[in-house]
């Protein structure tokens, strides 16, 4: 079975849509992560730790690129019968700076392209976050053949993700809820709005001079916001 090269695809208008990479890489890391946040709510022991939001994915992987050995579509240098073709080195910088430029503005897309990684049943889709490219290989008059590049792409969210309600809506009128046994104020806060700091603003539509002292069974109005 043939190797099948991993390949960069992306959206762009004009100029190179695809970069294939000429040599697969030896290995990739995928980094995913959430953000909190750590809420101080009076009477309690500690910080109540909040989720924000989730974070993007990053892939993380090193390419290397080889125009002294290999021409710049991949070939090597011999034939099946082992003889050598002449092929004259070229400038590696040409090849690796296909790379670098998806970290650049597309003039017709006014932004960087969107890109998808795609290798086997690996398929990530997201922007060139960085590119670090460090030359290993040189000629005598100093052009480089040999290099390596350090790439990381992060996740994009698809545009029907980013119209998706936030889980935690305020509500667009008053309601009334009884309070249960251990239960305080910030618990509704944060059941009602997603952030227990809000515990003052139930405090303040119910007149409570000591919003420590509630008792189960009683009820409370939450406003609006």
């Amino acid at each position: 079975m043939a190797l099948k090269k991993a390949v960069i695809k992306t959206d762009r208008k004009s100029g190179d849509k695809e970069i294939s990479v000429l040599f697969n890489p030896a290995e990739y890391s995928i980094n995913d992560s959430a953000n909190y946040a750590d809420k101080d709510v009076p009477g309690l022991g500690g910080p109540i730790t909040q989720f924000v939001s989730g974070a993007a994915s990053t892939l993380t992987m090193t390419l290397y690129f080889d125009t002294y050995e290999t021409d710049p579509e991949g070939g090597n240098k011999t034939k099946n019968n082992g003889l050598l073709l002449d092929i004259k080195p070229t400038d590696v910088s040409l090849q690796t700076k296909k790379v670098a430029g998806l970290t650049r503005i597309d003039g017709k897309l006014h932004r960087p392209p969107i890109c998808t990684f795609q290798w086997g049943k690996l398929s990530f889709r997201g922007v060139v976050k960085s590119v670090n490219q460090t030359y290993t290989m040189f000629m005598d008059d100093g052009m480089p053949v040999r290099a390596r590049v350090e790439v990381t792409f992060q996740s994009v969210l698809d545009d029907d993700l980013n119209m998706k309600e936030s889980p935690f809506e305020s509500p667009d009128r008053t309601k009334r809820r009884t309070i249960r046994e251990g239960m305080q104020l910030w618990n509704l806060a944060w059941e009602e709005y997603g952030d227990p700091e809000l515990w003052r603003v139930i405090a303040q539509e119910n007149g409570m001079m000591n919003p420590l002292r509630i008792q189960p069974g009683q009820v409370v109005k939450l406003p609006a916001l």
